[in-house]
């Protein structure tokens, strides 16, 4: 059983499941993904994610707003604590900095991080983060606000073995996607390679970042077991081993998730 640790179901092309969401369930089931963890972008599109999902006892989901939304509602604390009681809300985010593709004065993009860290502590639940040409700020922010008090994970990681240590120390997984799987990706791949095997997640983005043999198609949590793959030929393990270390450890971060 493979769990992917980071999708966004909601976005799905369901064109080559007849547009229907409960065959492409059904196809992730046959393709052994036991587990989704659906993260949340915005809280306008939120409550369409969450009853598209309400009914899968094997999909969990998060709430937050995604760094990158810039003209969305501003999120509150209280208003994310209030949602995060839902037990199917395991995680706060997708949170943090992207200094990539947006410009201009980002205070509000450091503020809004702020707000989702002071929410998961006050719910007591982990941080999805979300961290693009922003290392620096990402991990002073997180170590400002004691967000290793909650933890969490630093989604589709691609920095560098010392960021992390950093992150690592912060209390945090790393999560791997299918950038993993490009030749281009050596940083990556070094870290994939070093890593504790108590510390990583694998994911897929989906609908975004397919991996290789995918590459620049459509993505799809069917497509999990490539990264999966890709990662035991780099630690030089099997396929099994890196199925159930993953899982493990996403039941460690998420225990909402053991009972699913």
């Amino acid at each position: 059983m493979l769990i992917d640790s980071h999708c966004h179901l909601d976005c799905l092309d369901l064109n080559p499941y007849g547009n229907s969401f409960a065959n492409f369930m059904r196809e992730a089931h046959q393709q052994e993904i036991g587990y989704m963890l659906c993260v949340a972008i915005n809280l306008e599109s939120y409550p369409d994610m969450y009853r598209l999902v309400e009914g899968y006892r094997n999909v969990a989901i998060s709430v937050g707003v995604h760094p990158n939304e810039r003209d969305a509602r501003e999120p509150a604390i209280d208003q994310l604590v209030s949602l995060a009681q839902d037990p199917k809300v395991v995680a706060i985010g997708e949170t943090g900095l992207d200094y990539f593709r947006s410009e201009g004065d980002l205070n509000w993009q450091r503020e809004r991080f702020r707000t989702h860290i002071r929410a998961a502590k006050a719910i007591g639940k982990p941080l999805i983060i979300h961290s693009r040409e922003a290392k620096k700020d990402t991990l002073k922010i997180l170590d400002e606000e004691k967000a290793s008090e909650v933890g969490g994970v630093f989604h589709c990681f691609t920095e560098d073995w010392e960021t992390a240590l950093r992150a690592m120390d912060l209390n945090f997984y790393l999560s791997f996607s299918g950038i993993v799987t490009f030749k281009s990706a050596r940083l990556i791949q070094d870290v994939a390679k070093r890593l504790p095997e108590n510390r990583f997640l694998i994911e897929t983005d989906s609908p975004y970042l397919a991996p290789v043999p995918f590459r620049g198609k459509p993505n799809y949590p069917v497509y999990l077991r490539c990264i999966a793959e890709c990662i035991a030929g780099l630690r030089d393990v099997s396929f099994a081993e890196i199925a159930e270390r993953s899982t493990q450890n996403f039941h460690t971060l998420f225990p909402q998730t053991s009972a699913g």
